[in-house]
């Protein structure tokens, strides 16, 4: 479990492809502090579990599944990363809870600047829409965001300069692919209403 407040901006080191999966390697000196051989590590807020660390980097494996459902297939040796360690049960929540598990890829379609800040504007999946709503959480690239506003096929959201400086939302432009995790806490309201009928 994460809270999708991103500790570290990251690099790809290497990716290895291995049939129809791979082996990624980021450098990440502070969330390797304390990583050992079957840690999780959240690499753009895709959980990912740890095979080896070595001079602040770590290796792990991406099978297909994930390279599918989520932007971790489209990156290459060089692209900066959003990592976040596991939450701690005695942390402070700071953002959301927040799986590590990618619902959808989105892109972004634009930016506005501020004077201070960004309004962002992000594709939505049409089957994620109903989890959304205005002022509510979700998770971009790792990264615990307020849904400024809601639409049925895309979202926006107010990056502050913190953000902006230290996770890759700072960077990406219209048309980079971004993960999607809406708040579970949504799916299961919805189930257990679904469960009710």
């Amino acid at each position: 479990m994460f809270t999708g407040i991103v500790e570290e901006l990251g690099e790809i080191v290497a990716i290895e492809p291995a049939g129809d999966s791979a082996a990624l390697t980021v450098h990440g000196p502070l969330v390797t502090q304390d990583a050992v051989h079957g840690a999780s590590i959240a690499v753009n807020g895709v959980c990912l579990t740890v095979v080896d660390v070595k001079d602040g980097t770590f290796t792990a494996d991406v099978i297909k599944e994930t390279l599918d459902r989520s932007s971790l297939g489209a990156l290459e040796s060089g692209s900066k990363v959003n990592l976040e360690r596991p939450v701690r049960l005695q942390d402070r929540l700071g953002g959301h809870l927040v799986q590590g598990h990618v619902d959808g890829v989105g892109r972004i379609l634009s930016r506005e600047p501020g004077e201070r800040w960004d309004v962002v504007t992000i594709s939505l999946p049409g089957e994620l829409a109903r989890y959304l709503v205005d002022k509510g959480s979700i998770t971009v690239d790792g990264i615990s965001l307020t849904v400024a506003e809601a639409g049925a096929d895309r979202f926006s959201v107010a990056l502050i300069p913190t953000t902006l400086s230290l996770t890759t939302l700072g960077h990406k432009s219209p048309g980079d692919p971004v993960n999607l995790e809406v708040d579970v806490v949504a799916k299961y309201v919805e189930r257990m209403l679904g469960d009710r009928k």
